[in-house]
């Protein structure tokens, strides 16, 4: 990261999306995913996920020593979240609040905490360029535990939501996608547009490397976004995120770059 001084180690975060199976419907290999991560965000029942699959996700995290976080969407299980939903503020602040609290009981019962929020798919892209979303979104985040850490997009896309985030009393984690393209002006490419996914793990790695220890990652246009980030997401509804999970840590490793959760 530009900002850090080159004599003290290298440190980042890596976390992933998992918990986002939904009964009988399979999302993801979150038992080959989770012994590669430090930090994970677990659906909380509305995109994607369900009590029992939240359970087992947490147990999951305890096991391999991984912060559990919560990955709050849009009520879209057939968009996947993916979709932007329209939503009163007083809608979208419930909505917030209902999937924090259900995500918290079931760690509190199994003894653990909730760490961090992080939005999910098209909620966070709602936060990026509507601040009033942003807003209510980091209102209810806050109203609910003001000790929790926020992820917000890194680079010049992001400061709006981190700094509803900040002003709002929440730390803000700076989150970099080595598995997603970037436009020019720090948004992440639409899923639809060509090379909007990076699909090759050894090519995410090397993109995980150069985030964390140069800050800065290429563009779609062919230019280069600085990117300060403190932590780097991988979806974990991909079908190589263990895979590429594994390649990433390896690659950061031999950088000398130690992954800690936030």
């Amino acid at each position: 990261m530009p900002s850090q001084d080159a004599r003290q180690p290298l440190e980042i975060d890596l976390n992933a999306d998992a918990g986002e199976s939904y009964g009988p419907w399979r999302m993801g290999d979150d038992e080959s995913l989770m012994p590669h991560l430090s930090s994970v965000n677990v659906a909380c029942g509305a995109h994607a996920g369900d009590p029992t699959t939240m359970q087992r996700t947490i147990r999951l995290a305890a096991e391999h020593g991984v912060a559990v976080g919560a990955h709050p969407g849009f009520a879209d299980r057939e968009g996947f979240g993916r979709r932007d939903v329209a939503l009163t503020p007083e809608e979208l602040h419930t909505l917030i609040l209902t999937q924090l609290g259900s995500l918290e009981a079931l760690l509190r019962a199994e003894g653990r905490t909730l760490r961090h929020v992080k939005p999910h798919g098209a909620l966070h892209h709602r936060m990026v360029h509507d601040a009033e979303a942003a807003e209510v979104v980091t209102t209810a985040i806050a109203a609910f535990d003001a000790t929790l850490t926020f992820f917000a997009l890194a680079g010049p896309a992001g400061e709006g939501m981190a700094r509803a985030a900040s002003s709002r009393g929440l730390r803000v984690v700076l989150e970099a996608f080595p598995d997603r393209g970037y436009l020019a002006d720090g948004r992440l490419a639409p899923r639809g547009m060509e090379g909007a996914l990076v699909a090759d793990p050894k090519v995410m790695a090397a993109r995980a490397v150069r985030i964390a220890t140069r800050g800065e990652v290429d563009t779609l246009d062919g230019g280069v976004l600085p990117l300060e980030a403190h932590t780097l997401c991988l979806h974990g509804d991909g079908p190589h995120a263990s895979t590429a999970a594994r390649a990433i840590r390896e690659a950061l490793s031999e950088a000398g770059v130690t992954i800690r959760a936030p």
